[in-house]
């Protein structure tokens, strides 16, 4: 951790929780759950999940796409189409 943040951390757990001992034990305690809280919610939103292998993951992404000359086809066509409506 930087050596600011520790420092802003520290400081504000004391004057939060009081100069005594544990109080940066009850702030960094809340500090992570929140985190934990925050996390969690994100990845219950977005519905990430853990890619093993980062390779396969995008060949397989790819394995659906249509080729470039493809694609060149069916954009001459929608022109085609544009031109004669």
């Amino acid at each position: 951790m930087p050596d600011e943040i520790e420092k802003e951390f520290r400081k504000t757990a004391m004057e939060v929780f009081g100069y005594k001992r544990g109080s940066l034990s009850i702030a960094a305690g809340e500090a992570l759950k929140e985190w934990v809280t925050r996390m969690k919610s994100v990845y219950k939103m977005t519905e990430l999940e853990v890619i093993e292998d980062s390779v396969e993951a995008i060949w397989g992404m790819l394995k659906a796409s249509k080729s470039g000359v493809e694609l060149q086809h069916e954009a001459s066509k929608i022109r085609a189409r544009h031109v004669f409506d």
